[in-house]
């Protein structure tokens, strides 16, 4: 555990002065007894952890960051010793790791280097003409990872999960969404104020005179508010029928007239056998397509020019990594100050050749056994949740076997991928940083524009080893467990199953249940976006439903700001019924088992107190309001509260009366 965590409460510079602590699944040191439980859980098992300072280069710091640390060392450890052996073989792992690292901590020759190595960027924008240039010049942007406009995607076909396919989706906005561009108090008036001096800015660090500088951010703010009265909200994205629409791609010569698609498709070199593609929102692509013919070049030219700097600027000299940070970090987060270089750098090696970089983490921090024990964690969690279909008396008997099947076929990977990610048609070296990251770009969209054609690969992951997250992918299905969050105290082989399982309430249960939140139970067992359900049964889950959007519309992280419950209700459904499945998984797994009472904690407490502080994290007041504003997930608190305030095996375990004083609960639980 890092140790600077503790240095900023008395009790906590007496276990520094003792040495490393051990990352504990249930830690007393952060709890505060002196909070009622069934008023204020999270308090009760983090209180003590509010008086930790967050860090100047965090927004946010807290249990995910710490776990973060300490990957972090050992992928430093790994891309350092790759950086120091110039020798190895040109296309292997340690070459391109090495290479990708040494270049990105070459400050001196970022610093010499530039702006040119994106002048041939700059001269495609130069020069487009007219309205009829765009089209193919976008092609050739979208094809080197620079995003303008709309966004282009391959994936999965939500209503043929075997068959990949283009899709099309609203996009080409600089601030975190749409609301950003037309809210009127005056924070947000003064937001977009300075967002607009932030654009302009990097036009000068660019080369642009002041006085064209200023001009030309006016006229990028002009579009993109354009683009963002054409866009959905974030409740709209969520229904994924609405957002869903085939078409044969002649069509969208009339559907999105003005924009040339023939020359998008032949720059973006889509296979002419490729006749289907999918469109999200086909009147936002109405509405760019008239913007792509209305809209005079000049001001196309510097909105492109702003998505490359927005989109290469942290690989750019220091002044325009700062400039970057200080609106995006400082103005939107709170964030004080940047990470230190080589997190930065690592960062964009795991997003470059993530694969590479994991294949050597997992042989140091995942064992087999590791993956055993999440294995048998994972299928506790499935009975669990088949227990619950099978008791929801809301449920027909049709829609329980239809259940029941989606969840025998869910799919579960666990710590790595089986087959790892070929690299070798990439080309890094030691080279400008920014050419590096841009080659692992245009390395992603064509091996992704080569999907077209083949079944969907299985086998293949959405997240690096790495990474501290999870997902459950709707299309396909599955669920993903990296070995990058099956760390302590999430997961520790050692610990019992009251703190296994309470701690990762939040990822396995979270995941699994989003299968059957209010977008994954619009899949069915194959991955396909079908109506399985009774009419009757969806009447019941929508009512339901409507009872957690109530719940969490109560809660108000800074005065006068709420939980949007709509915006946020797949995440709250997942963790309130994720809370629930994981309980009674934690239940089958010790059934024959003794578990102890800890430091006064029965062992069901010990489940509830690894479970909250498993969210332990102190935020920033403008990060919390980007959440709230700009994020389908709520606040962090209330991702502790909302859940327990749902489970009677809760308020048993703690002895509850009346429920506590907590907002109103959801009376009749989704699952």
């Amino acid at each position: 555990m890092n140790l600077c965590l503790f240095l900023f409460s008395s009790a906590a510079m007496v276990l520094a002065a003792e040495g490393p602590r051990p990352v504990l699944g249930v830690d007393p040191a952060y709890m505060n007894r002196a909070a009622a439980p069934c008023d204020d859980f999270y308090a009760f098992a983090n209180g003590s952890y509010d008086k930790v300072a967050i860090p100047g280069a965090y927004a946010a710091y807290g249990v995910n960051q710490e776990i973060d640390d300490r990957n972090w060392g050992i992928l430093r450890d790994i891309l350092e010793s790759s950086a120091k052996e110039t020798s190895a073989p040109k296309g292997s792992v340690t070459q391109r790791i090495g290479d990708f690292y040494a270049s990105g901590m070459d400050e001196a020759a970022i610093e010499k280097a530039g702006i040119a190595p994106l002048s041939d960027i700059f001269g495609h924008i130069q020069a487009l003409k007219s309205p009829a240039d765009l089209a193919g010049l976008l092609a050739w942007l979208h094809s080197h990872g620079i995003r303008g406009g709309f966004a282009f995607f391959v994936v999965a076909d939500d209503r043929d999960s075997a068959t990949e396919i283009p899709r099309l989706y609203q996009g080409g906005l600089g601030l975190p969404e749409r609301e950003y561009y037309f809210r009127a108090d005056d924070a947000s008036k003064a937001l977009r104020g300075k967002y607009e001096a932030h654009i302009a800015r990097m036009f000068e660090l660019a080369g642009d005179a002041p006085t064209s500088a200023k001009a030309a951010a006016a006229q990028v703010l002009a579009l993109e508010t354009k683009l963002a009265e054409a866009s959905k909200r974030l409740v709209e994205l969520r229904d994924p029928v609405a957002n869903y629409h085939k078409l044969k791609r002649t069509d969208l010569n009339d559907l999105a007239a003005g924009f040339n698609w023939p020359s998008y498709f032949k720059g973006i070199a889509l296979p002419d056998a490729q006749v289907d593609v999918l469109v999200g929102q086909p009147e936002f692509l109405k509405a760019f397509a008239r913007l792509a013919r209305e809209v005079p070049p000049q001001d196309w030219k510097a909105y492109l020019r702003w998505n490359v700097l927005n989109a290469t600027a942290p690989e750019l000299s220091p002044a325009f990594e700062q400039q970057n940070f200080s609106f995006y970090g400082t103005t939107l987060s709170g964030r004080k100050e940047m990470l230190p270089r080589w997190k930065r750098v690592l960062k964009a090696t795991d997003q470059a050749i993530g694969e590479d970089l994991g294949q050597l983490y997992v042989k140091r921090a995942f064992s087999p056994g590791a993956k055993a024990r999440v294995l048998e964690m994972v299928r506790f969690h499935k009975e669990a949740m088949r227990m619950s279909i099978r008791q929801s008396p809301w449920m027909s008997e049709s829609t329980k076997l239809a259940a029941y099947k989606k969840l025998d076929a869910m799919g579960v990977k666990v710590g790595y991928p089986d087959v790892w990610r070929d690299y070798s048609k990439l080309a890094i070296r030691r080279q400008p940083y920014v050419l590096n990251v841009l080659a692992a770009r245009i390395f992603e969209f064509q091996r992704r524009m080569a999907k077209l054609g083949k079944p969907v690969d299985r086998k293949e992951w959405g997240m690096t080893p790495q990474t501290n997250n999870a997902y459950y992918n709707p299309s396909l299905n599955e669920m993903a467990f990296p070995a990058g969050i099956l760390q302590p105290p999430f997961f520790d082989e050692k610990a019992d199953d009251a703190v296994n399982y309470g701690a990762l309430a939040s990822t396995i249960g979270h995941e699994l249940t989003h299968g059957f939140d209010d977008q994954g139970r619009q899949y069915d067992e194959h991955g396909n976006l079908k109506d399985w359900w009774a009419h009757q049964d969806v009447k019941a889950f929508k009512e339901r439903a409507d009872l957690v959007v109530k719940q969490y519309n109560a809660y108000e992280p800074l005065p006068g700001l709420h939980v949007n419950g709509a915006q946020s209700l797949g995440e709250n459904i997942a963790d309130v019924g994720g809370l629930k499945v994981s309980f009674v998984a934690y239940k089958l797994a010790s059934k024959n088992k003794t578990l102890k009472v800890v430091d006064g904690l029965t062992p069901d407490q010990r489940f509830f107190v690894a479970f909250a502080q498993g969210w332990r994290t102190n935020v920033r007041p403008e990060s919390l309001r980007l959440q709230v504003t700009s994020d389908v997930h709520c606040p962090i608190r209330f991702r502790v509260i909302g859940p327990v305030a749902d489970l009677p095996e809760f308020q048993e375990a703690f002895r509850c009366k009346d429920g506590g004083k907590r907002p109103d609960a959801a009376s009749k639980s989704v699952w």
